[in-house]
């Protein structure tokens, strides 16, 4: 990517003449690049290419990058000779750059999970001193821990949103996705519908999975003993507030990858299928370098890395040109509607993903994303 147009159509040769990237390569694009701290794979790809997430095909092509992933801030990327590249490199003082800012997803991938079941799992039954909540070096006392023993921690997760998918076939328009809030059970807070929802009945679509948020870690410090039906923890870590019902799964020592390659989705996905169920830590609206979570996962051939497009689903609106400039959308016969076309939005990156649910983290936009836009090929025309 940092490299004439000769070094870019020798790499596209070699490795995805099909893709066409020497025309892809910016016009203004300088003979050399220094890393800079707070680069990413994706910001320096950018500079120079129009699909910055084509770089890992790029850069494979030059043996001289042994791993991208190894690239540090300091690094001097220059055009040694005609058609190689060299990488001058720099001071080691800071951590190598990723694909993808590693810092701003890393709470979701420690902190959220989509499973299929939960209630099963032990649970919270009541707090130190009759606590409504507990937090950092304050005891916990937990129902289903039968046989623990004392030193093993466990992570406190809490339920706290039930996806599902609404078949556009069946129900509603093709937007339609639908999340719910739950209770301090997990079940599901009935006629308390987040302000993006739509008022459509759970089961009238797919589950997806419910959403669990790691609250803190616990160690426990005492079994059932005695007459008591609970055992001990102490929360370790500080973290959010432990309340009453929270769930508890083991620790695990690294639940996530650490490095993320970029690629085009496996295979292409009916239209309505794909969708943005939620947006994190927002009401219904992101942008860059914020977290999606979207209505499809490793059952669909979805993998850390794959790049989607977003797309604001075309609107049918009236033809008021044929029909007046009074008739309302419910007035009208179907006729009458015209569906305009989608709309582009930006790209994701899935960086963790479940069986139907994954993760995303929003790289570039010409405009928000939105929960219930469209997901598509990253180099889908419309």
């Amino acid at each position: 990517m940092l490299k004439p147009i000769r070094t870019v159509l020798t790499a596209a040769l070699l490795t995805i003449a099909t893709v066409g990237v020497a025309q892809e390569m910016r016009g203004d694009h300088p003979d050399t690049y220094t890393v800079k701290r707070g680069d990413t794979l994706w910001d320096i790809a950018g500079k120079f290419l129009k699909r910055p997430w084509l770089w890992p095909e790029i850069w494979q092509a030059n043996p001289q990058i042994k791993n991208p992933h190894l690239i540090y801030p300091g690094d001097v990327i220059s055009l040694a000779y005609l058609d190689r590249v060299a990488v001058a490199p720099g001071p080691r003082e800071d951590a190598p750059v990723t694909g993808i800012p590693l810092s701003q997803v890393e709470p979701f991938l420690k902190n959220l999970r989509v499973v299929d079941e939960f209630h099963d799992l032990p649970y919270v039954v009541g707090l130190e001193e009759d606590r409504l909540r507990s937090s950092l070096n304050q005891t916990v006392y937990v129902r289903g821990l039968a046989g623990a023993e004392a030193g093993q921690r466990y992570a406190i997760v809490r339920p706290t949103v039930r996806y599902t998918a609404i078949n556009p076939k069946r129900c509603c328009d093709v937007t339609t996705q639908k999340t719910e809030d739950l209770d301090f059970r997990g079940d599901r807070t009935l006629g308390t519908e987040l302000l993006w929802n739509h008022q459509v009945p759970a089961s009238r679509g797919e589950f997806l999975g419910y959403e669990l948020m790691q609250l803190t870690t616990a160690t426990v410090t005492r079994g059932e003993v005695g007459q008591a039906e609970a055992a001990t923890l102490l929360v370790d870590f500080t973290g959010r507030e432990v309340r009453v019902g929270d769930r508890l799964i083991p620790v695990e020592a690294q639940p996530y990858d650490l490095q993320f390659f970029p690629h085009a989705p496996k295979q292409e996905f009916e239209y309505g299928r794909a969708k943005v169920l939620a947006v994190a830590d927002m009401i219904s609206t992101g942008g860059p370098r914020d977290v999606v979570a979207l209505s499809v996962g490793a059952r669909d051939g979805v993998d850390n890395g794959t790049v989607f497009s977003s797309w604001r689903v075309g609107s049918n609106a009236v033809d008021r040109v044929a029909v007046g400039e009074d008739r309302s959308y419910d007035t009208v016969g179907e006729g009458n509607l015209v569906r305009r076309p989608d709309e582009f939005a930006g790209h994701m990156v899935v960086f963790r993903t479940f069986d139907k649910v994954s993760y995303a983290l929003v790289m570039d936009s010409i405009r928000p994303t939105r929960v219930g836009y469209e997901v598509k090929h990253p180099d889908a025309a419309y």
